[in-house]
């Protein structure tokens, strides 16, 4: 898609057209296409409507009904923000005093349409003609928002007092236009120095203008994060999805904290939370694994805050870094998942299976977190007929614990 068929899309007839469609259905895309051109509209805008229809309804799943009348592209929506994270951003900038903010690299603008929704005035830049096109059909809804085909790199922002209630938001691209995978999707940046605008010019802006956020990838180095800031990885529904670093009066709590969020609202767990916990030795030997398996969030995990989950149930980490706790408390934690333990033992496959076939169990779920052990490979050592002849499925984890690699026999809680 390019910038004429997106105008195209965005005319009288393209935009009737599209909401004409029905929900979409793959199995019936050649013949609705078939019928669309028999009623005498264009093939190329017959084809660029139903690409909408398809990734719209791939859309949903981060837009809710508005996904309905979004435009939308591929790498566009990949890396857009879910809207309930876009509204988190944009309630920082309102409550830290932003009036104007400016969405560097605002990509199809779904963090701009949050900062609208709540009356800020945005300023959206995008270097893709195409891309820019998308966010300014996605952003008509609002008069004080505008979108500027630039490069963030080239946009003149406030200085001095003229940065007073002014902050940036930058979602830096992190992937190659045009070399793309197997599936199609241009191929992820994995380094800071690689993603555009660069993480050196995303701290430039940061010194500029103080109330500035940087989405970054999950995968965000603790070592990177800069004095004073705040970075926080977020999950929906246990996927880490971003860390976002903040700046100035955007900062609520400095340091590392993750966010731990669902339809139902968020928990945000901190650096202090963790302090106590984290000065708690992890096990020293097997028999220290208590009748209950925590396993924190993801975002937890990857903020590297499990001494919060530590302190939380009175427990102990069963090795540093794993990020499953064990106590002999049964405690509710709305960012944890708990299970019962039922048994624990050294990784020693003759001894796991002779347990297993003892207990009258034929087949496994397995969860492996710090061991390099094949899933798959693990089934057939065990040689079970995983037919569910009269017997059960057991729960594995596989994990490390007081330096060794073991088996957690666990049952939901």
């Amino acid at each position: 898609m390019d910038a004429a068929t997106v105008e195209r899309l965005c005319s009288a007839e393209g935009w009737a057209l599209l909401q004409a469609l029905p929900p979409y259905d793959e199995a019936a895309t050649l013949a609705l296409q078939q019928r669309l051109r028999d009623a005498g509209f264009a093939p190329d805008l017959v084809a660029a409507a139903l690409t909408q229809s398809r990734l719209r309804a791939r859309a949903a799943a981060k837009f809710g009904p508005f996904a309905a009348g979004m435009l939308l592209t591929a790498d566009g929506l990949e890396q857009a923000t879910r809207l309930p994270l876009a509204a988190r951003h944009a309630a920082r900038y309102a409550a830290a005093g932003v009036r104007t903010a400016y969405d560097l690299g605002c990509g199809i603008g779904s963090d701009a349409m949050a900062l609208a929704g709540l009356d800020l005035t945005v300023r959206a830049v995008d270097a893709d003609p195409t891309t820019a096109a998308v966010a300014r059909a996605n952003l008509r809804h609002w008069p004080s928002a505008t979108v500027t085909c630039a490069r963030a790199e080239d946009v003149r922002l406030p200085l001095g007092e003229g940065a007073r209630q002014v902050g940036v938001w930058l979602d830096p691209a992190r992937r190659v236009p045009g070399v793309a995978d197997l599936r199609g999707r241009s191929r992820r940046v994995s380094s800071l120095e690689g993603i555009s605008p660069s993480w050196g010019d995303v701290q430039r802006y940061a010194a500029q203008v103080p109330a500035t956020g940087a989405k970054l990838s999950p995968a965000f180095a603790h070592g990177s994060v800069p004095p004073g800031t705040e970075a926080q990885w977020s999950s929906w529904d246990g996927e880490v999805l971003e860390c976002v670093v903040w700046w100035g009066p955007l900062v609520r709590s400095p340091g590392r904290t993750a966010a731990v969020c669902r339809d139902g609202g968020a928990v945000v767990v901190t650096e202090r939370d963790a302090a106590p916990g984290a000065a708690q030795p992890a096990l020293t030997s097997l028999s220290g694994i208590g009748g209950w398996l925590y396993e924190a969030d993801r975002a937890v995990l990857r903020a590297g805050l499990t001494g919060a989950l530590v302190a939380r149930v009175g427990g102990r980490e069963l090795d540093p870094g794993v990020g499953y706790v064990t106590s002999d408390h049964a405690l509710e934690v709305t960012w944890a998942r708990r299970y019962r333990v039922v048994e624990a033992m050294p990784l020693v496959t003759k001894q796991l299976a002779r347990w297993l076939r003892e207990h009258g169990h034929d087949r496994v779920t397995v969860k492996k977190r710090g061991v390099t052990l094949d899933s798959d490979l693990l089934r057939r050592q065990l040689k079970l007929t995983g037919r569910g002849k009269g017997g059960s499925e057991a729960t594995l984890v596989l994990t490390r614990a007081a330096g060794r690699q073991v088996a957690v026999v666990v049952s939901p809680a």
